[in-house]
């Protein structure tokens, strides 16, 4: 019989406390706090995460049923709502924020090794945004439309391992072409955009910074033809040309060559046209590139489907990030349970597992590795029935 540690613990223990203990003491986190800290504000609200939780009530409820079992959680202060909505409201984001970004460099180490889909050496990222919606009579801060309020979460996902390598949170108002402003390019990356960050100048400061592009264009954006080159039709590429901002201010803003690549996609049967600075690759990869982005919307449903990121427990904009980072975290978490336990199934399949089983006593690995139950035949000739 295992009397080891609860489950919950052990999905914790892969957590780097040692430098969430760090990020404590740089943004004073713990600072005039007697029992309550950081790490118990942070395992209340993992647990949430994992368990599904809708409210901070749902959650202290929950946790106290449990109240034996608290202290082997790893959660030493008492649970009570007013206290983990006050640590929500009053401590820093930043402290979640940095945790969770050591936490995607972490995850994206472990799945360093792995393909993209795509014969392609390169790091590929794809770059896209997604609102969050929010009630504008609690949330006034998030002010995004004259009768709505929303965040925006900016996510830069690497295509290799599906894990964010950037996040910025904004107001629902930023437009996401100004994230670009923030990145630091990377030379030799592939940027995969849509429409909405073509800003010429800014794609003319990734070229210099030794990064490549591939965006789709607008209908209406100014481009001169230079030359073309031969391309194989059957493939649904319809042509691939060599061609030049040709706008008054666009022409200044990139003084350099583009390729301009139009793919018919017989599946969807819709005509598209990319812009690249790319000059190798052939343009069917540039195409499949392009195709890839949609796993940076798979991240978004997924986050906004399987984690607390609709229904938040405080109406500050502190307590809405420190919740939506510590979603984020989770998420990330159980990337690398999965790699670090070399399972073969998939972050949904280890959420819900995870979130019947926080309080039983079961080495994490068997549990997440047990065959599924057998399928009971109800045609077999001796199955008992109430008809005999």
């Amino acid at each position: 019989m295992y009397t080891g540690k609860l489950v919950f613990a052990q999905v914790m223990d892969h957590l780097p406390w040692h430098r969430f203990n760090e990020f404590v003491e740089q943004y004073g986190g713990n600072r005039k706090v007697k029992s309550f800290t950081c790490g118990d504000q942070y395992r209340c609200m993992a647990f949430a995460q994992l368990t599904y939780r809708s409210s901070l009530r749902d959650i202290e409820t929950c946790l106290r049923a449990q109240s034996n079992k608290l202290y082997h959680m790893g959660i030493r202060g008492g649970v009570a709502r007013n206290t983990l909505a006050n640590a929500n409201h009053v401590r820093d984001w930043r402290l979640q924020a940095a945790f969770t970004q050591h936490l995607m460099h972490m995850a994206r180490t472990l799945y360093a090794d792995d393909r993209h889909g795509i014969d392609l050496d390169n790091t590929v990222y794809a770059l896209d945004s997604s609102t969050i919606d929010l009630c504008l009579a609690l949330f006034p801060w998030a002010r995004f439309r004259k009768t709505r309020a929303a965040v925006k979460l900016h996510t830069l996902l690497d295509l290799r391992s599906n894990i964010p390598a950037f996040i910025h949170i904004t107001d629902g108002k930023l437009h996401d072409v100004n994230v670009l402003d923030i990145m630091a390019p990377e030379p030799g990356t592939f940027y995969i955009m849509d429409r909405a960050y073509l800003d010429f100048a800014r794609l003319y400061t990734l070229h210099l910074n030794g990064a490549h592009f591939v965006l789709r264009s607008k209908k209406n954006t100014k481009l001169r033809r230079l030359s073309s080159r031969t391309v194989d039709r059957s493939t649904g590429v319809i042509c691939d040309q060599v061609v030049r901002p040709d706008g008054v201010a666009t022409s200044k803003d990139y003084p350099d060559t583009l390729r301009r690549i139009r793919f018919v996609d017989r599946e969807r049967g819709k005509t598209q046209v990319f812009l690249t600075n790319d000059v190798i690759l052939d343009p069917l990869t540039i195409a499949q590139l392009y195709r890839s982005r949609w796993q940076v919307e798979l991240f978004f449903k997924w986050i906004k489907q399987h984690l607390r990121t609709k229904t938040f427990f405080g109406t500050s904009e502190n307590a809405v990030k420190n919740q939506i980072w510590i979603a984020i975290s989770v998420y990330v978490l159980l990337a690398i349970i999965r790699k670090r336990l070399g399972l073969d199934m998939s972050l949904h399949t280890i959420l819900q597992i995870l979130s019947l089983t926080p309080f039983e006593k079961m080495p994490l690995k068997q549990l997440l590795e047990l065959e599924p139950a057998a399928t009971v035949d109800l045609h077999q000739n001796n199955f008992l029935t109430l008809l005999d």
